[in-house]
């Protein structure tokens, strides 16, 4: 495991399935005080305070802007992880916002954790700043420019984005072509999750509705980029079902572009 502690791990890392040596390996009191929740809970990074990040960073993936935040590089023990933070916003965006956004993302990340193909989530910064690992690959935008897909990675692809959804959360920006990584191990990665809606949250009509149409815009994203990689893979009546746009997924398009348009007004 390298420089990596047990107690480093969540959940997943607890299964006996999965990890069989670790768990014959702990006497009874440690495997029950891992077995509590405080010990389930990742402990990378829980040192790191905002105002440490100038310092400790290993790099800078991407400066602030009127509406995006700061993505550090930070490393402990060896293992690198990506700081998205929102402290050096302005203060309305960043307070009101950022920490919405910040709250949103953490909330999909615990509901996600240890599922494979998303970062492992560490922890979050003062509400203000979000911690998670790195996912080594490239993202699909840069793919796109030099290289084309074979047909098994839309369809490790599409087995991830079923995981997600019956984990309870649409995506909803799956169109953006760099939250889609190929990982070095050749595995599909989704990242940036501050846009996803939990199925709990739309549970009502007729917001199970609205749910249900951006489980089907998940699909069409990932239908949209194997049309430019593989597109002889794509079934006709796929092809049917991406082409046509209802009303109801030009309403919802129409009022994500207006909130798009008031968050800029806000910064």
């Amino acid at each position: 495991m390298g420089g990596l502690r047990p107690e480093h791990f969540g959940l997943e890392f607890l299964d006996p399935a999965r990890n069989p040596e670790f768990i014959e390996g702990l006497n009874a009191e440690r495997l029950r005080q891992f077995q509590t929740a405080k010990y389930y809970q990742i402990t990378m990074f829980d040192s790191l305070k905002l105002n440490d990040l100038p310092r400790r960073q290993s790099g800078v993936l991407r400066g602030p802007s009127s509406t995006r935040p700061t993505l550090w590089v930070v490393e402990e023990d060896g293992v690198r992880a990506i700081v998205k933070d929102y402290s050096l916003n302005r203060f309305l965006y960043r307070n009101i916002i950022g920490r919405f956004l910040i709250w949103r993302e953490s909330k999909a990340y615990r509901r996600m954790r240890g599922l494979e193909g998303t970062a492992t989530f560490y922890r979050v910064i003062a509400g203000l700043a979000l911690v998670i690992e790195e996912v080594s690959g490239r993202n699909m935008e840069a793919l796109e420019k030099d290289e084309r897909l074979p047909e098994d990675f839309f369809k490790e692809l599409r087995a991830l984005a079923d995981k997600i959804h019956r984990h309870g959360l649409a995506h909803c920006d799956l169109k953006r072509a760099p939250n889609i990584l190929l990982g070095n191990d050749g595995k599909p990665y989704v990242i940036d999750w501050s846009a996803s809606i939990s199925q709990r949250e739309f549970r009502f009509f007729p917001f199970n509705r609205i749910y249900r149409r951006f489980i089907l815009d998940d699909l069409n994203a990932i239908i949209k980029l194997q049309l430019k990689h593989v597109p002889d893979s794509i079934d006709p009546e796929e092809k049917r079902r991406y082409y046509h746009r209802s009303k109801t997924e030009k309403l919802i398009r129409t009022v994500r572009d207006r909130g798009r348009d008031l968050l800029q007004k806000i910064a």
